[in-house]
């Protein structure tokens, strides 16, 4: 009888990080996996061990360029064929999760389109967090493990001590989450209601609520081009706040949102490592999900219920 665990950790090359630190929390080494390319840009993907009747669990955020999508295909196509026994995709940061429904005519769902994708490559269950919209999880045909990174961030905001304390959205889009960090700490919320005249551009911000004599923390899903947060963070600076702070799940962080994010009144900007953050800002801080992640996984594999996972 092999001394293996039943499950075995693979990563796609830019999540490596993040399964590197989720095998060390979970007291196993990550599988060895040999991803070659060739030079038009092609890439295939091999196990470079037996996966015969195992469960193998991938990790690899979705996030542009799609090479990182590809990869998780291929892996996910490859670990069908060397007959895993089941095969779960780790997706932290799942990408194409804001093209969730058509919002004018002519357009795609990307979200579902990528779904159909993961599924039919012989995906058998997906482990992911903070989808842009939860609904989404409806576009798997296969269990989804939805986490929170409330999880790991409220624990941060709370050992803040701020007096004061006030949760603020950015948008009014994302007004449920941060109602529920709002109830959970006892504290007031304000929303930012913004207009777009197209993507990655506000064109007019406004407050709804009083943020005069507060500690401000904006809560988000994610920050792509920082434009939208840092906006609010001005707004409510001029409208009385004492300081204001955010915490988002996905470091997104598209040019130029370091520039701004430095040159910003925010105090700080918070992530989870969901997806790697590869510049330099005194700023930005990342806050580790991976022994959240592996303690699903055990969990998962157990058999045993997740629930306990969830702080809200």
């Amino acid at each position: 009888m092999s001394d293996r665990p039943s499950f075995m950790i693979f990563s796609g090359t830019k999540s490596r990080y993040l399964a590197e630190k989720i095998c060390k929390s979970l007291g196993q080494s990550l599988g060895n996996l040999l991803i070659t390319h060739f030079a038009d840009g092609e890439f295939a993907v091999s196990y470079e061990e037996s996966i015969r009747g195992r469960d193998v669990f991938l990790v690899q955020s979705t996030f542009p360029n799609s090479d990182n999508l590809m990869e998780l295909l291929l892996m996910i196509d490859a670990a069908k064929r060397a007959s895993a026994r089941q095969i779960v995709a780790v997706i932290p940061y799942f990408g194409w999760a804001r093209q969730d429904r058509k919002d004018k005519p002519r357009v795609s769902i990307g979200a579902k389109l990528v779904a159909d994708l993961l599924s039919v490559a012989g995906l058998n269950r997906l482990m992911t967090m903070d989808l842009h919209a939860d609904q989404e999880q409806g576009f798997f045909n296969v269990p989804v493990d939805h986490l929170y990174a409330s999880t790991i961030l409220l624990p941060y905001i709370k050992s803040l001590q701020l007096d004061n304390l006030c949760m603020a959205t950015p948008d009014v889009g994302g007004s449920k989450r941060a109602n529920t960090y709002a109830k959970y700490l006892n504290c007031p919320l304000v929303l930012c209601n913004k207009s777009r005249e197209k993507a990655n551009e506000v064109a007019t911000m406004q407050i709804i609520g009083d943020v005069r004599g507060k500690n401000v923390v904006i809560v988000d899903d994610m920050v792509d081009t920082a434009g939208t947060i840092t906006k609010a963070a001005k707004i409510m600076k001029e409208n009385g706040a004492l300081s204001v702070r955010a915490v988002a799940t996905h470091c997104v962080m598209s040019d130029p949102a370091t520039e701004r994010i430095e040159n910003s009144v925010l105090e700080e900007m918070v992530f989870t490592d969901s997806i790697p953050y590869l510049k330099q800002s005194s700023k930005v801080k990342q806050i580790s999900v991976a022994d959240l992640f592996a303690e699903t996984i055990r969990r998962v594999e157990n058999n045993e219920p997740i629930s306990s996972q969830y702080i809200i």
